[in-house]
């Protein structure tokens, strides 16, 4: 057993201990983080990983209690530079890190303030850069990089201050499923070979499987601990906790419930796969497919029409880039409509012709049949019928009080103060925040999710036919995600018409209808989920994965395990009772 590189005494933590009631963040926290450790920290938003995340390199000391780093207290203002060399973050947002104009700049930013020798300085970038795979980058501009590779800069730019220990802060949040991988590979790889200490704190519970041990917290306490195994099969007191299991565990236990034989836990698909080989005979397969996973294309009144569309930023000048080109989209009435494509792939550019916030350089884009850039047409209007959520949608928050940001826009449209207040009680209460309860709270005192549920009142407030969603679940927690996506399921139902763009594929296996991939600005695959899901490779090779059950069925099928058309299924219910009916002998 390695010895302990941080340690938790006790820590309480408050924030506004001046109020009369100040928040309690942490309360009572005992942890060891060993040195060599592969730590993965998981617990619903407000359950306060971030705040011990910030105890681990001093950027908070306990209101109580004491954190160890080595043999220096936290409180000790004069061991704070050994500190934060020794414990490296990276956040979740890494435009909030990065400082300079060129990334080998901005990764040399922290060796320099180390006061290190010049030629030092060149060695650690040189390596930091090429850990994260990005020294083809290194005269680059941050801002010209995608999502994924900015997250990288930081972490090469931690790395180069060679930390004993790095804490990743829900850093793979905003990432495409590509980009996800890269991280936890880098991460991995950094562990294993560097015998560097990775704290990684997210929601993602498939980021979990790989590591020594799991923390998972609730109301500022540790309350459960232990190898992923150990956790990931306590599925009863994982929901008390608002958290979920990865998606082939869920598929495990599913099929366990139907096969009593089948492993109830199997954290990666290559158990998974070898769990189900071990209980069928190759070659047994059938045709047959569930009825409830069949879809046929969505077909309607054409509500948003985008033909040929092509879109420059910057243009006329010497910085002209052309952001996407040849795009082709439709939207029916009615319809969910799904939108994925890898970070800087053109998505949310697509996505704010369709409001007319951008209008086209090239092509046409119609929206309820006016050509957004014709004179005559109503660009109000369109924007009163077509609402669009930004991947941040608090930051559309701008009143002081919740219910004056949600009547911002009926009180725009002039509507009398009876119905402006009808609006935001409907709008509110929609979204899950209760009109007498939220109208009078001040914005920035929300939570993150509730935030963006009073971004998302202020859109609805406005009635759209459509709705545009951008990321809407990215940074919850998985019982926030499922809140959310049923506010969305029961919007749909009212009859608004959706677009989301997402890069959890399971999220739109369940909701859209439709999907269109985008890839280098331009539309490049669209159809049905299962015609989309089913081209495993080519959705690969774009930066993009298919849902984890279809990623399972395809081993499957390569094994000749199952045909290549059952392998096309792509939810966990579907794929359980296609496959539960096979471990039960009925096909």
């Amino acid at each position: 057993m390695s010895h302990p590189i941080i340690r938790l005494e006790k820590v309480h933590f408050s924030y506004e201990i001046e109020r009369q009631e100040p928040i309690k963040a942490l309360n009572g926290v005992d942890l060891e983080v060993r040195d060599g450790e592969y730590l993965v920290i998981l617990g619903h938003n407000g359950s306060g990983k971030s705040t011990l995340a910030k105890h681990l390199n001093a950027l908070l000391a306990p209101t109580e209690g004491d954190v160890w780093v080595r043999d220096w207290n936290t409180r000790e203002t004069q061991h704070m530079r050994d500190i934060r060399t020794t414990v490296g973050m990276v956040f979740q947002t890494p435009d909030n890190q990065i400082v300079a104009t060129i990334v080998e700049e901005d990764v040399a930013f922290g060796p320099e303030n180390l006061g290190l020798p010049h030629d030092e300085i060149v060695r650690r970038v040189d390596w930091a850069l090429e850990q994260v795979g990005m020294t083809e980058f290194r005269h680059r501009a941050p801002h010209l990089l995608s999502g994924g590779q900015k997250q990288r800069v930081c972490i090469a730019g931690m790395l180069a201050m060679r930390p004993d220990v790095l804490v990743l802060d829900e850093s793979t949040a905003m990432l495409d499923p590509i980009g996800r991988k890269d991280v936890l590979s880098i991460a991995q790889r950094l562990n294993r070979q560097e015998g560097v200490t990775i704290v990684a704190i997210t929601h993602f519970m498939e980021e979990a499987i790989h590591a020594d041990r799991v923390v998972i917290m609730e109301n500022g306490r540790i309350e459960m601990e232990g190898t992923p195994r150990e956790v990931f099969s306590q599925v009863e007191r994982l929901r008390e906790l608002q958290m979920d299991v990865p998606p082939i565990t869920r598929l495990a236990l599913a099929l366990h419930e139907r096969h009593p034989d089948f492993p109830a836990v199997a954290l990666t698909i290559d158990e998974f796969v070898d769990a189900f080989r071990k209980r069928v005979t190759p070659g047994r397969t059938t045709s047959h497919l569930s009825n409830s996973d069949s879809q046929t294309p969505h077909s309607g009144e054409t509500v948003i029409s985008m033909q040929d569309v092509g879109h420059y930023y910057m243009l006329d000048t010497p910085l002209e880039v052309k952001a996407v080109e040849h795009v082709n989209i439709d939207l029916h009435r009615d319809e969910v409509l799904g939108i994925i494509g890898h970070t800087g792939s053109g998505k949310s550019t697509i996505i704010q012709h369709m409001n007319a916030l951008l209008k086209p350089h090239e092509g046409v884009v119609q929206v309820f049949g006016e050509d957004t850039t014709a004179n005559e047409t109503d660009i109000r209007a369109i924007r009163r019928r077509v609402g669009l959520a930004f991947q941040h949608p608090e930051i559309q928050l701008f009143e002081r009080f919740v219910g004056d940001d949600v009547a911002y826009g009926p009180r725009n449209l002039g509507l009398p103060k009876e119905e402006v207040r009808e609006r935001v009680r409907e709008a509110m209460e929609a979204v899950g925040l209760g009109f007498e309860e939220f109208k009078d709270r001040m914005t920035f005192s929300l939570s993150g999710g509730e935030k963006r549920r009073a971004a998302l009142a202020g859109i609805l407030a406005l009635r759209p036919e459509v709705l545009v969603l951008d990321e809407p679940t990215a940074g919850l927690d998985p019982v926030g995600r499922r809140q959310l996506l049923e506010l969305i399921h029961r919007w749909h139902e009212k009859g608004i018409t959706l677009v989301m763009v997402s890069h959890n594929m399971e999220e739109l296996a369940e909701m859209a209808g439709r999907l269109y991939v985008v890839a280098n600005g331009t539309t490049l695959m669209n159809g049905t989920a299962r015609e989309i899901f089913s081209q495993v490779d080519a959705l690969q090779a774009q930066g993009l994965d298919a849902p984890t059950v279809t990623l399972a069925l395809h081993r499957l099928a390569d094994e000749g395990l199952i045909s290549r058309e059952q392998a096309s299924l792509y939810t966990v219910e579907a794929a359980a009772e296609f496959l539960g009916g096979m471990l039960n002998g009925k096909l």
